[in-house]
């Protein structure tokens, strides 16, 4: 294996050049301090020796920050560009960073032990997550650099800023739209664990799901059942691995099957799927099957579809200026409200 060619030294650019190391720096770092010969001369002799300037990691590390924001994802890194609402989050990040002259860097996780040291090693001022599980190690991690941080849904955890919406509520709401006149309705659900297992269970325990936002939302939709007068015991829930709507179309397909004539998701994506599901069966929407999404994207307005509006945009911004300045307009409880379309019943 060939060796790394040697970078060259401030020091040794000072004795090509017949300088002290504090002019070479000043050439570089402050060049107004620095006649213009001798700036000439310590240029010439770094060119000479391959010398590029003071190395950046080593300056971040004197200068103690380094103006970048690091993004822990919690998903494999391409779930930042395939997913609509994670790259609508993290848009709203960018525009922030920008903002404020800072870069981003994005820090994936795969449930492994390296995601921790990840964490750790990061060259970043301050973090902001996309919510994730209450036992993942990373929030620990997080916390323990003692670095600005925010989460976008939570888990809370001290020293973390929680920014999102009232997810119980919200699926209450757009919960009502769903089951009105239903008589077996369904959920399909984002994962009830980080090992991600693809199951249907009936009336599941929304205490039991370690991700916040999935379990504040069956929360929601069990409150909603209760209101319209339905068993929640009764109540299929179908767990899909991911947030994908071929997952979803697959899991609604058996729903459609077994009758199901309401079916409350936790995306647009998901409503996506059922709704290709209940063309392939021949089922009309909404005479037959109510459907409804969550986040009021692009999708949901193509497809006419009940969904839950709120701003995935908006909330990067606040987790980000949260964390670069110390207050954000709107954090804590984001706005929310229900898109009533054609997919759902009255």
């Amino acid at each position: 294996m060939s060796r790394k060619p040697r970078r060259a030294t401030m020091a040794e650019v000072a004795t090509r050049a017949g300088v002290s190391p504090m002019t070479v720096s000043y050439t570089y770092n402050e060049p107004s301090r620095v006649a213009d010969e001798t700036r000439a001369r310590v240029l010439l002799a770094a060119k000479e020796l391959g010398y590029a300037g003071p190395d950046p990691a080593a300056r971040s590390l004197r200068r103690g920050a380094t103006q970048t924001l690091g993004v822990v994802l919690g998903e494999r890194l391409t779930y930042a560009f395939d997913d609509p609402q994670a790259v609508q989050f993290l848009a709203g990040i960018a525009e922030v960073s920008a903002e404020h002259g800072f870069g981003m860097t994005i820090l994936p996780t795969s449930g492994s032990d390296a995601d921790v040291q990840r964490v750790r090693d990061a060259a970043v001022d301050a973090f902001v997550l996309w919510t994730t599980s209450d036992d993942d190690p990373v929030l620990d991690a997080v916390a323990a650099t003692r670095r600005p941080a925010a989460i976008q849904g939570g888990p809370a955890r001290p020293g973390l800023t929680v920014i999102g919406a009232d997810d119980r509520a919200a699926a209450r709401a757009v919960g009502a739209h769903a089951f009105n006149s239903a008589r077996c309705p369904a959920v399909v659900s984002f994962p009830l664990g980080r090992d991600r297992t693809v199951a249907t269970v009936h009336g599941p325990d929304p205490a039991a799901a370690p991700f916040p936002v999935t379990r504040h939302r069956l929360e929601g939709f069990r409150d909603a059942a209760t209101d319209a007068g339905i068993d929640w015991q009764s109540v299929p829930v179908a767990v899909c691995a991911t947030n994908d709507a071929d997952l979803a179309q697959a899991a609604a397909a058996d729903l459609i099957r077994d009758g199901r004539d309401a079916i409350a998701t936790m995306s647009d994506q998901q409503a996506l799927g059922v709704l290709r599901a209940a063309e392939q069966a021949g089922i009309a929407v909404p005479d037959r099957l109510a459907v409804t999404g969550w986040d009021d994207s692009e999708t949901a307005r193509l497809r006419n579809l009940t969904s839950v509006a709120q701003s995935l945009r908006e909330q990067g911004r606040a987790c980000a200026a949260k964390v670069l300045t110390g207050s954000a307009p709107g954090s804590g409880s984001s706005a929310w409200s229900i898109t009533v379309r054609g997919s759902t019943r009255g």
